[in-house]
């Protein structure tokens, strides 16, 4: 699902404008990126939590030339940790998607 699909979703759902939930989509962005820049958490409890990492400097190997050793500079990475409602809902869903392909493969003998 790309942007475009996400916010007709959320529009339909929300029974709102799609320019609505554009303009909301857009601060919320904005918010979430300010505060990671300033090296805060961004939490949806049950969603998950955005935050900034940072990684060190480190050595590495050129892909394009195996034998040549290359510095990877420091820098600071956005990431993801989901929320436990999340994760259990995609539990379920493998759960779910499971039975349905038990029931599926068993078939009357006769």
């Amino acid at each position: 699902m790309n942007k475009q699909e996400l916010f007709e979703k959320i529009a339909q759902n929300a029974q709102t404008e799609k320019k609505e939930v554009i303009k909301v989509m857009e601060a919320f962005e904005e918010v979430v990126i300010k505060a990671l820049k300033r090296g805060e958490e961004v939490t949806l409890t049950g969603f998950g939590t955005w935050l900034a990492k940072f990684r060190s400097a480190r050595g590495g190997v050129n892909p394009q030339n195996p034998t040549e050793r290359i510095q990877v500079p420091a820098v600071t990475v956005p990431k993801f940790r989901a929320g436990k409602t999340l994760k259990d809902s995609l539990k379920e869903k493998k759960a779910v998607e499971e039975k349905e392909e038990v029931v599926t493969n068993e078939q009357p003998e006769g």
